[in-house]
């Protein structure tokens, strides 16, 4: 039986109860909540699975050393311990970065390079020759995190960020992060139940996002490549049917999928990056201006959008959140219609009072994901009817 050991998920501030979600429906072990982090167990084939499946993650880190450092021979020491020749070989390009708040230590580039030193000189001992370092596309990616006095080494087994899905060829200005959409998704209540709408949709993430929920694909299926697969331990045989498995578990999607955006540069590179998912059959994309539609199905609708907030596109804020408003109060009965901003001002022109709003970040920028009901005909006629209907 493969053994077990920690790992950790790195993901955005806010979405580490939906990493954790994900990781127990996985079929993780011990997992525990941090900041902008989850620790679990898993043995080798789940470190391929949360890499593959997890939508709300952004590194999958895997511990190799934990140990107490009061200065810089000390951590040229215990680096120099570990037998890295065990991990990798020395034809593998690697880099290191730290992150620390540290009592002993006050730059984090020299401390990555004290760690660099060692491992060289520890290829050298043993193999006789080194690996080199490249700060641009490593083979290999080592995170050293310092805390005060404890020193965690581990070995990143993503490599590139895991918003990096690999179906994204095409962007628009400032495009939203993929693994903070699958998240703001997920905040919204979408389990693909539903049709779904984004009035603006860009370059079609949240369409895309949306489509894979809805279709129990794996996150990263259109991805090539992870840091793992240049490990000396990484089992192909193994990853190819953690892979098979996944795909087994898809599920077919009997709603509407459908965005719209009124720039044609936008509507065309969004219609690119869905043929690149191979979600075409399930997503549709309209060259529209939202302000001048109407609910595009008969049900009940979803909706998930990322307007404008002056940090992309300049705008005219009472103007363009008012017809935000006018357009769902008139056109949108019957939606559940949630927003992302970061102009939490922009917010009072809509005219319309939220029924949640939810902290996140875009970014470094600190926004809200607001919910507003659009019921169908009046809020008061709504709960006249409920009132009717428990009477009788």
């Amino acid at each position: 039986m493969a053994e077990n050991f920690r790992m950790l998920a790195k993901t955005f501030y806010g979405f580490e109860p939906i990493l954790a979600k994900e990781l127990r429906n996985l079929g993780a072990g011990n997992v525990e909540e941090g900041v902008r982090n989850v620790s679990f167990d898993g043995d080798t084939g789940f470190l391929y699975k949360a890499n593959l499946c997890l939508r709300t993650a952004l590194k999958i880190m895997k511990p190799i050393e934990r140990f107490k450092v009061f200065g810089e021979k000390e951590l040229y020491e215990r680096v120099y311990a570990i037998d890295w020749p065990d991990f990798f070989d020395h034809d593998k390009t690697f880099a290191i970065d730290t992150t620390m708040n540290s009592e002993v230590f006050n730059n984090s580039m020299y401390v990555s390079q004290k760690a660099k030193d060692a491992l060289v000189d520890k290829f050298r001992a043993v193999k006789r020759q080194r690996p080199n370092v490249s700060t641009q596309n490593p083979d290999i990616r080592i995170n050293i995190h310092l805390y005060k006095n404890t020193c965690t080494i581990s070995l990143d087994s993503s490599g590139n960020s895991l918003h990096q899905r690999g179906y994204r060829i095409a962007t628009n200005i400032a495009p939203i992060n993929e693994v903070l959409a699958a998240g703001l998704l997920f905040l919204s209540g979408w389990d693909g139940q539903l049709d779904f709408l984004d009035p603006m949709c860009g370059s079609g993430t949240f369409l895309i996002e949306a489509g894979m929920i809805a279709c129990n694909i794996p996150a990263n299926i259109n991805r090539e490549a992870y840091a793992f697969m240049n490990w000396n331990d990484y089992d192909a045989e193994l990853h190819e049917k953690i892979v098979a498995a996944s795909l087994n578990k898809t599920r077919e999607f009997h709603h509407k999928i459908i965005g719209y955006d009124k720039a044609p540069s936008a509507t065309r590179k969004a219609q690119e990056n869905v043929d690149n998912s191979n979600l075409s059959e399930y997503i549709t994309i309209e060259r529209k201006d939202f302000f001048r539609t109407e609910k595009p199905v008969d049900s009940k609708l979803h909706m998930v959008f990322n307007p404008p907030y002056g940090e992309r596109l300049e705008i005219d804020f009472e103007d363009f959140y008012g017809k935000i408003g006018d357009t769902l109060k008139q056109h949108y009965p019957g939606t559940n219609a949630w927003l992302i901003t970061s102009n939490l001002e922009s917010l009072k022109f809509v005219g319309l009072r939220p029924s949640r709003k939810i902290k996140a970040f875009n970014g470094s920028l600190e926004s809200r994901l607001v919910k507003y009901e659009m019921y169908e005909g009046s809020k008061k006629a709504k709960h006249k009817s409920e009132v009717n209907e428990t009477k009788t």
